[in-house]
């Protein structure tokens, strides 16, 4: 895999979360900032996306936050980003988040968690990006999101080839070295984005 400098993470905005949650939100901050690995994410300052981007920032690594104006506006945005990009809508948001990274990781999450992660692979299946897709399956969380995956390729819906779209991990100390391992692609991209 080419070298990662930055990585997309999404994850929950609610802090009413178990701790297991926000723990491995602030251990994957740490993580990617002692790895001297930059955070691109949706510049809240709120739930798992606050912990997270304080916690990279905090361990001195740079932190991008990519929020849309309206979220701006109702003061959820994250005063500590390295720097912060204001858009016109949720779709360039994300737009801007996928092009500024080399990979991506979910962490637990909502439904703006499952948009985001179903988006970048269905990005990916279309071959519009090539870079790896990491889910951290903390505390069992995403075990029926899997079960779906499965049931998608059981009824014919997805390819079974589609299940190395991403790689599932358990905990945080897989992330980086999943990543890092993901083999090169053997994909040709078809147009930058959307």
């Amino acid at each position: 895999m080419s070298e990662i400098r930055n990585i997309c993470v999404y994850c929950g905005s609610s802090g009413r979360v178990d701790e297991a949650f926000k723990t491995a939100a602030v251990e994957l901050g740490r993580l990617m900032a002692e790895d001297g690995v930059g955070l691109v994410y949706g510049g809240g300052r709120v739930g798992l996306m606050g912990l997270l981007a304080d916690s990279v920032a905090g361990s001195g690594a740079p932190v991008l936050g990519v929020i849309p104006h309206f979220l701006d506006q109702l003061e959820v945005a994250n005063p500590n980003c390295t720097e912060l990009i204001r858009t016109d809508t949720m779709h360039a948001r994300k737009t801007v988040m996928a092009e500024r990274s080399d990979a991506f990781v979910v962490l637990p999450g909502g439904f703006g968690t499952l948009d985001e992660a179903f988006e970048i692979l269905t990005w990916r299946q279309l071959k519009l990006h090539a870079k790896p897709v990491v889910i951290v399956n903390v505390a069992g969380y995403w075990d029926p999101l899997i079960a779906l995956v499965d049931r998608m390729i059981g009824s014919g819906f997805a390819r079974e080839e589609n299940r190395t779209l991403f790689r599932v991990v358990d905990r945080v100390e897989e992330v980086l070295p999943a990543l890092r391992e993901a083999p090169e692609p053997q994909m040709d991209v078809r147009a930058k984005w959307l």
